[in-house]
């Protein structure tokens, strides 16, 4: 939060990111150093904005003194977790789908083929 270079950078990291990572990435946007009032160069309010333009989650910390770093590592988990869950459900449900116990379908008739006398059309 006291980076604006760093901040105005995000958007070309992102689009660097999503070029080369799987598509059900889960991306947090977290503003580290909210300890440091005084030296705020980033709105809240700005770093909401983007994260909501950009599809991300949002979550301000500080790791001097440990708040909400454990909530944003919980956060990211959950929603990892529930992309997980959610293809295995799909996946299950594909499954599900599928016929069971059937019977080969010939594509010709081997004793028309042995009549023939080739395999071939």
């Amino acid at each position: 939060m006291t980076k604006k270079a760093s901040f105005d950078h995000v958007e070309k990291w992102l689009k660097e990111l999503r070029d080369h990572a799987d598509s059900n990435i889960v991306i947090m946007l977290v503003g580290n150093k909210s300890d440091l009032v005084h030296l705020r160069a980033i709105s809240t309010q700005d770093a909401e904005n983007l994260s909501e333009k950009e599809g991300l989650s949002f979550i301000e910390t500080s790791a001097l003194n440990a708040s909400n770093v454990e909530v944003a590592f919980q956060t990211v988990l959950t929603d990892i977790y529930n992309i997980v869950s959610k293809k295995a459900l799909t996946l299950e449900e594909d499954a599900i789908s599928m016929p069971k116990g059937g019977k080969p379908v010939p594509l010709i008739d081997s004793q028309d083929a042995s009549k023939k006398g080739g395999c071939c059309f």
